[in-house]
């Protein structure tokens, strides 16, 4: 299996996230965002989609 290198942004999910709960007729808050984000990137590393490189 070939690797490639992904880079995931938790700012980037954030405001993924926003803009469609937005269009599906909520509106959340911003720390309410920011833990899906970090919720999605914590469901990511757990089913070892990405690994988590420090920089």
């Amino acid at each position: 299996m070939k690797e490639i290198e992904v880079v995931i942004d938790t700012e980037e999910i954030a405001e993924f996230f926003y803009n469609e709960l937005v269009r599906r007729g909520y509106v959340p808050a911003e720390s309410e965002i920011e833990e899906l984000a970090d919720i999605m990137f914590d469901y990511l590393l757990e089913k070892c989609i990405i690994d988590e490189e420090i920089e």
